[in-house]
C-alpha cells in the first residue's frame, strides 16, 4: 500500500512540474512572437486554465500508464516517460501561436534546431 501511495504523490508531482514546464516554455514563444491577445492575457490563461488542465490531463495519464503496466518496471518507466511527453507536447502544439509579425516562421529566434517546432 505504501508503494502505491508513493508512486501517485510522484505522480501529482511529477505532472505539476511537467504543466509548468510546459506553460513556462508556451509563454517565453507567445511572449518572443507578439501572440496570443497581449502579456496578461496570455499569462492569466496560462496560470488559471493552461496549468491545471495540463495537470489534471497529466496526471490521468499517469494513472493510466500505472493501471495497464503496474508491475513491470522498465516498460512502465518507459511508458510513462513517452506518454507524459507526447502529452505536453501536443498541449505546446495545440496553443502554439503559429506565424506572427515578429517570427513570421512561427519559430522564436531561441528555438533549437535540433527540436521539431510545436504543431500538427
Amino acid at each position: 500500500m505504501e508503494n502505491r501511495r508513493l508512486h501517485g504523490c510522484l505522480g501529482v508531482v511529477v505532472g505539476l512540474a511537467l504543466a509548468v514546464l510546459t506553460a513556462m516554455l508556451l509563454g517565453r514563444g507567445l511572449s518572443a512572437c507578439d501572440g496570443g491577445v497581449n502579456n496578461a492575457a496570455n499569462s492569466t490563461f496560462l496560470l488559471f486554465l493552461f496549468i491545471p488542465g495540463l495537470w489534471a490531463v497529466l496526471v490521468t495519464g499517469w494513472v493510466a500508464v500505472g493501471a495497464l503496466l503496474g508491475s513491470r518496471p522498465l516498460p512502465h518507466a518507459v511508458a510513462l516517460a513517452v506518454t507524459l511527453l507526447v502529452i505536453a507536447w501536443c498541449a505546446l502544439s495545440l496553443f502554439w501561436s503559429g506565424p506572427t509579425y515578429g517570427c513570421p516562421s512561427g519559430v522564436p529566434p531561441w528555438w533549437p534546431p535540433l527540436l521539431p517546432t510545436p504543431g500538427f
